[in-house]
C-alpha cells in the first residue's frame, strides 16, 4: 500500500479503534511510564505545568485529552512573539512536518549518526535514510508538509489535542498512551496497545 495511503489508514483506524479498547490497567501504568519518562530521563527534564516556573522559563509537559502529554520546546513557548503568532484551533487547517514513532519510554534521538528511526515521517532530512531502508518515495508518498483540516475527524486523537493551542512556529513533541494512537489492535508496524509519540513543527495555521 502506498505510504501516504496507508496513513491515511492508520490514522481512521486510530480514530474508530480508540472507542473500542477495554482501558483496563494497561491505560495507568502507561500514563505511568510516560510522566515518570517526562519527569526523569527527558531532556530538559520536565515538569507538570501547573508546576511550572514562567519567571525562570522552565520546561513542562501540558496534559490534554485522555493520556496526551505534549512539550512545546521552550525557545518558542517562551518566545514573546509567539502570542501574536495564528493558533491551532478546532476549525484550523493545519500544515505540519513530523516524525512519527512507536515509543518504548526512552529517549528518542533525532540528530546525530544513530537517529531513532520512526515508523512514518515527512522530514525532508529523513529521506535518504528512509531510502536506504527499501522504502522508495513516489507520487503517493512525498516529504511535503501533511495539510490536516481539524474539522474533517481523519485524525488520531491524540495528535488533534496535541495540535489544540499550538501556534505557528511551534516544536513540538507529544507522547500518548494507546488509547489516544491505535487502540487496543495491531496494525501494521505498530504493536497492539502500544503508546506512540509525534515530534512535529508546526509550519503554518490558517
Amino acid at each position: 500500500m502506498p505510504m501516504k495511503r496507508l496513513f491515511a489508514s492508520i490514522l481512521t483506524l486510530g480514530v474508530l479503534c480508540c472507542g473500542c479498547s477495554q482501558e483496563d490497567d494497561i491505560l495507568p501504568a502507561q500514563q505511568q511510564k510516560i510522566v515518570s519518562y517526562l519527569g526523569s530521563t527527558h531532556s530538559p527534564r520536565l515538569v507538570p505545568e501547573e508546576q511550572a516556573d514562567p519567571e525562570v522559563q522552565q520546561p513542562f509537559y501540558s496534559v490534554s485529552g485522555n493520556a496526551v502529554y505534549r512539550y512545546i520546546d521552550i525557545a518558542d513557548y517562551y518566545n514573546p512573539q509567539r502570542p501574536s503568532r495564528p493558533e491551532v484551533t478546532a476549525s484550523s487547517r493545519v500544515s505540519i512536518t513530523f516524525r512519527a514513532y512507536v515509543f518504548s519510554y526512552t529517549n528518542i534521538v533525532t540528530s546525530g549518526t544513530k537517529v531513532t528511526m520512526p515508523y512514518f515521517t515527512n522530514d525532508p532530512v529523513l529521506e535518504q535514510a528512509l531510502v536506504d531502508a527499501g522504502l522508495t518515495p513516489g507520487p503517493d508518498w512525498d516529504f511535503k508538509p501533511l495539510e490536516i483540516d481539524m474539522q474533517d475527524g481523519d485524525i488520531l486523537k491524540g495528535l488533534y489535542f496535541a495540535l489544540l493551542g499550538c501556534r505557528e512556529g511551534d516544536d513540538v513533541e507529544a507522547y500518548m498512551s494507546y488509547n489516544m494512537a491505535y487502540g487496543g489492535g495491531d496494525f501494521s508496524v505498530i504493536p497492539r496497545e502500544s503508546p506512540v509519540a509525534f515530534f512535529f513543527t508546526v509550519n503554518s495555521v490558517e
